[in-house]
């Protein structure tokens, strides 16, 4: 394998991580047919097939799977030594990945925003994890050094720090009988058809938390994976949802939304600015971490006041 590029083991590392090409190629911003040459050159330099391609969906032979653990060490020395160039070179230059699960992306890209006017030379990357789970993934992976997440992982060495308030709400459309209401008793919603994020989701999470503490289940209309598909279907009166706070500027802007007060809501949790405990953090990445511990909270007051 002395043949082996960097550029080849990171376009492996991303069709492994996704088991497609396409999903690799979006995520590398390449073609899909460059993927497929850089796969079939690397299989010919080791010499056997890395992934199974008999199936509907490709796998990992078992030479893949040895050839992948060696690739993530390599990759993770690599970036180590990156982090080490950019500590000599101070923070006038850099890169720095970050993660976050997808009910941050209506904030955080305006903070990165304000970051990066402060820090013109850092080369920001923003990854993106459906949950939880999937952000962790990325973390133990190496792929981001910071993650933005609600619900910190267990069972697994990190240091998590909350920065901000992260209220639930329930949301309804605007002319659903519960806005004519001063206060909406938490038995009513019993009878309400909910449209609700997918197992594992900190949105999830804070609905069942809610619903339990008022011992109650919830009526599961519809589930979806995505916070504006949830708020489409609100919209249109086919149920109410428990979302974020964070995820309605535009729609509370715009009187598209409404969310009633409900007893004991909102459900209040908590934002984490989260890293391994295992690896230094770079400059960079430091910067950016006293970065939210420090502006966050206001950032967010002010996009939300008298919430």
């Amino acid at each position: 394998m002395k043949n082996v590029t960097l550029r080849q083991l990171r376009i492996f590392a991303s069709v492994a991580r996704h088991l497609s090409f396409a999903r690799a190629a979006d995520e590398l911003r390449l073609t899909p047919p460059a993927i497929s040459m850089q796969i079939k050159e690397l299989e010919t330099e080791v010499g056997l097939p890395l992934f199974d391609r008999s199936r509907r969906q490709i796998s990992l032979t078992m030479v893949g799977e040895y050839v992948l653990a060696h690739t993530r060490r390599v990759l993770a020395v690599m970036r180590d030594a990156e982090d080490m160039v950019a500590k000599f070179r101070g923070l006038q230059t850099g890169s720095l990945d970050v993660g976050m699960v997808s009910t941050a992306k209506y904030f955080l890209p305006r903070l990165l925003a304000q970051f990066r006017s402060e820090h013109p030379g850092i080369e920001l990357r923003l990854r993106i994890g459906n949950n939880r789970d999937e952000l962790v993934d990325l973390m133990r992976e190496g792929l981001v050094e910071l993650a933005i997440m609600g619900r910190p992982p267990k069972g697994w060495p990190t240091r998590a720090e909350p920065f901000a308030l992260h209220p639930h709400v329930l949301v309804t459309a605007v002319d659903h009988r519960f806005t004519r209401l001063d206060e909406v008793p938490a038995r009513a919603l019993v009878d309400e058809q909910f449209i609700v994020r997918e197992p594992g989701s900190g949105t999830r999470a804070a609905l069942d938390e809610y619903m339990g503490a008022h011992h109650m289940t919830p009526r599961i209309a519809m589930q979806m994976s995505s916070n504006e598909s949830i708020k489409q279907a609100v919209m249109s009166g086919m149920g109410v949802a428990l979302l974020s706070l964070h995820t309605l500027g535009l729609e509370l802007e715009h009187r598209l939304i409404a969310v009633p007060n409900v007893e004991g809501l909102p459900v209040m949790r908590r934002w984490h600015v989260v890293n391994t405990l295992a690896k230094t953090l770079s400059p960079p990445a430091e910067a950016f971490r006293y970065f939210v511990l420090e502006r966050a909270a206001a950032f967010l007051a002010a996009q939300f006041p008298g919430h």
